[in-house]
């Protein structure tokens, strides 16, 4: 810990892959962390770095600020607008700081009932896996007031290694978040199909995939996906498919609202839903990229 750096007390609701390591981040540069998670005992190896439990979601509004990292528009409707949730019980000065994947009209609603409310907001959502926030190398998208952001740096120095500002509005930083994932899931298809032509070739998608990364494509999403698809290695999942299919409906959803026609969107959704109504729930997103391979009637051959 920098023992220069203002060190700050936050409350953090939602512990899951992602928020345990975000809040590992804020606890090793020594700020003052209160977990509440709707499963009590998923924030037990905080508790054991040192952060206290909040036993109701207004234990965890009180402070400096308080951290929503939720799965998706349902829970963090519930977390904010239910009985003494986030809304009825943030503190004064503290500042809510959504970094949940959301969608846009859900970032809307949450700047107008805490404008509403005279408190302070700002949507934060992050790029990157679990194992990348438990490095405290996340890149964070920030949309809100500039003075609101300066606040709440010194949380976000802690978990990520960049963060960008794209606006004052909040719903900025969402829609950017789902054009991203967006991007992503698009590579992903495109490495997929590259991986089964390929293969039904005879091709080695080792060597290839070494060839692709040390040229052409050396950037992290294709070394990272394209290690996976090569490997077909699909477990186990750090984004898994349901949560992928929601952030590209997410996006389209946006997309019509905005009257912008995105063609390859409405593809990637559609491999997602195949994916998961072939049983692939507890796959990782990247298992789209053997949808190709199956395509290709390489279902039973060996990458």
């Amino acid at each position: 810990m920098n023992k220069h750096k203002p060190t700050m007390k936050v409350g953090f609701i939602g512990v899951g892959h992602m928020g345990t390591g975000m809040a590992e981040r804020l606890l090793a540069a020594g700020h003052d962390v209160i977990v509440y998670n709707r499963t009590s005992s998923k924030a037990q190896s905080l508790i054991d770095r040192g952060a206290q439990l909040a036993p109701q979601v207004a234990d965890a509004c009180r402070e400096d600020a308080v951290i929503t990292m939720l799965a998706n528009d349902e829970a963090v409707e519930a977390i904010v607008f239910g009985e003494d949730g986030v809304l009825s019980s943030l503190g004064k000065s503290t500042i809510h700081i959504s970094m949940s994947t959301i969608s846009v009209a859900l970032s809307d609603r949450l700047t107008s009932a805490h404008a509403n409310a005279s408190q302070r907001f700002i949507a934060a959502p992050v790029f990157g896996r679990p194992d990348v926030a438990s490095a405290g190398k996340l890149y964070i998208v920030a949309g809100g007031a500039p003075d609101v952001l300066k606040t709440c740096m010194p949380l976000f120095e802690a978990m990520g290694q960049k963060t960008v500002h794209i606006g004052d509005a909040p719903r900025a930083a969402n829609l950017v978040k789902l054009s991203g994932n967006f991007l992503l899931a698009s590579v992903i298809e495109a490495l997929g199909e590259a991986m089964a032509l390929i293969r039904k070739a005879g091709i080695d998608p080792h060597r290839y995939y070494d060839l692709l990364t040390s040229t052409l494509f050396t950037g992290p999403v294709f070394t990272n996906y394209g290690g996976l698809v090569a490997r077909q290695e699909y477990k186990p999942a750090l984004f898994a498919a349901p949560l992928g299919e929601k952030d590209i409906r997410l996006t389209l959803t946006a997309a019509e609202t905005l009257r912008v026609p995105m063609p390859l969107a409405s593809l990637v959704h559609d491999r997602l839903q195949t994916l998961i109504a072939r049983g692939g729930e507890e796959l990782d997103w990247s298992a789209i990229g053997q949808l190709a391979a199956e395509d290709a009637g390489l279902r039973d051959q060996a990458a």
